[in-house]
């Protein structure tokens, strides 16, 4: 019988490149769960788009500009940004931001312009 839970030590996940800045891959859709969980630290960011996943940006610490549809809106910590499919979007500045992706994210469902 498989465990009804999931544990992760923090400092045990790798920080890894990704098309916002360096990620740590907190769940992902190979834990085969309803969303995933990144922590990004936001870094030369490319504007992108999803055509199936929902992203919730909650922004843990620092602040920066958030382009959405080529509206750039100022974000700040404590700040929470909904990006539906579709919107072509991406993120600059100094800041960290806490993304859950719904449903999970993958590569094969990043586009860019």
């Amino acid at each position: 019988m498989s465990k009804k839970y999931i544990v992760k030590k923090f400092s045990e996940i790798p920080v890894e490149r990704s098309s916002c800045g360096y990620r740590r891959k907190l769940l992902g859709y190979e834990e085969g769960e309803a969303a995933s969980l990144h922590l990004v630290d936001i870094s030369e960011a490319k504007r992108h788009y999803h055509k199936k996943t929902t992203e919730y940006y909650f922004i843990v610490k620092g602040s920066g500009e958030i382009e959405l549809d080529g509206e750039t809106i100022h974000v700040e910590e404590g700040d929470l940004i909904v990006i539906k499919p579709g919107c072509k979007h991406r993120a600059v500045g100094n800041m960290q931001a806490l993304i859950i992706g719904i449903p999970p994210f993958t590569e094969e469902d990043m586009f860019y312009d």
